[in-house]
């Protein structure tokens, strides 16, 4: 498998990963549950968190997501991209499923919006002690 089609099936089989965005000039990073078409990747969130007003003010990320905890050798991904925040109502219903229930009252909640990241740049990390690849898309 090459490092693309290995970078498409982290992001197929993985779901949570870490988002960082900047705060008063300093990296602040959270958990968070991401989609997926292609390369580009979907959150939902609330517009009242603070990451919307950080996102507001600069729309770059950093994402950590596809280790799986064993250790030396899982390869996962680095990717740098551009964030856009949405409340188009054909994104919420596409990104909409049963575990955001208990924070939202459904995809028409007025308080939902999508952040969708757009890679600039992507790494497939660690893969069995490999250096870095690039990923193209």
């Amino acid at each position: 498998m090459d490092a693309k089609e290995t970078a498409r099936k982290i992001l197929d089989e993985s779901y949570v990963g870490t988002m960082a965005t900047v705060q008063q000039g300093q990296p602040y990073s959270r958990y968070m549950t991401f989609f997926n078409e292609d390369f580009t990747l979907y959150t939902a969130t609330s517009k009242q968190t603070e990451k919307v007003d950080e996102l507001e003010k600069n729309p770059n990320t950093h994402i950590l997501i596809g280790y799986e905890g064993d250790g030396f050798g899982d390869a996962y991904l680095e990717i740098m991209g551009t964030v856009t925040i949405s409340d188009e109502e054909s994104l919420k219903e596409k990104v909409w499923n049963e575990h955001m229930k208990p924070y939202f009252n459904g995809p028409d909640d007025p308080n939902l919006v999508i952040l969708k990241i757009t890679p600039d740049s992507m790494r497939l990390m660690n893969k069995k002690g490999q250096e870095p690849q690039e990923i193209q898309f």
